[in-house]
């Protein structure tokens, strides 16, 4: 199989499996969440579930002072990372061209060169995380498998993206069939990992907010 073959089916059947694994496997996690269900509650209501539910959202996305305090490595590192993956991912002018081929929208990328440079950072970013998991003794022993497999399939698009847009190393079509896989990779494990915390994150913290806000109490 030459280069350009290799790379047709990179782009091609080896995409598509990888789509439909991600979204049959994200839509599956979900509905199993919802099929669960909860217990009707039968005590008298005490405040606004709905509201709890929002405000939830919104006070759990941000550390409070002491947390910050104590985990302030994890908690700036974490926003790093995860505003990077993000800003290359959608921002990004040849992603974007992907997204209008697939999806048929577009919006405005930012210059190649911000996004160089938030692509460096957020590489730093999970670097520095993954040496101070290492390094903490607590957090070593807490770490299973499944952490660093995340963590590998997370860095990897940013690294093999980086190296495809300066050529180094291989020719174009082989880094861009390495960036593209790497990809595909991140979609087929999301669905069975931590990385679903991706759509299920907000479910859960309204449905603790809620909870907390039938009660008149704040979560």
């Amino acid at each position: 199989m030459s280069e350009t073959e290799f790379l047709l089916w990179v782009r091609g059947p080896a995409l598509q499996g990888a789509t439909i694994i991600f979204l049959l496997g994200v839509v599956v996690r979900i509905l199993e969440i919802l099929v669960l269900g909860r217990k009707p509650n039968l005590a008298e209501a005490r405040g606004s579930a709905v509201a709890g539910g929002l405000r939830t959202i919104i006070s759990r996305s941000f550390a409070d002072r002491g947390t910050l305090q104590r985990t302030a490595f994890t908690e700036i590192t974490g926003w790093i990372f995860h505003i990077g993956f993000f800003v290359t991912l959608f921002l990004f002018a040849p992603h974007i061209l992907l997204f209008e081929e697939v999806l048929g929208v577009s919006w405005p990328a930012l210059p190649t060169t911000i996004i160089d440079i938030t692509t460096i950072i957020t590489i730093i970013a999970l670097l520095a995380v993954l040496i101070h998991r290492i390094g903490n003794r607590v957090m070593r022993f807490l770490s299973r498998f499944q952490d660093y497999l995340v963590w590998l399939v997370t860095i990897l698009p940013m690294l093999t993206g980086y190296i495809a847009f300066h050529r180094v190393g291989l020719s174009p079509n082989m880094l861009i069939a390495i960036h593209i896989l790497s990809v595909e990779l991140l979609m087929v494990v999301f669905p069975f990992t931590k990385l679903m915390h991706a759509f299920t994150l907000f479910m859960s913290r309204y449905y603790n907010g809620a909870i907390a806000g039938y009660r008149g109490v704040n979560s």
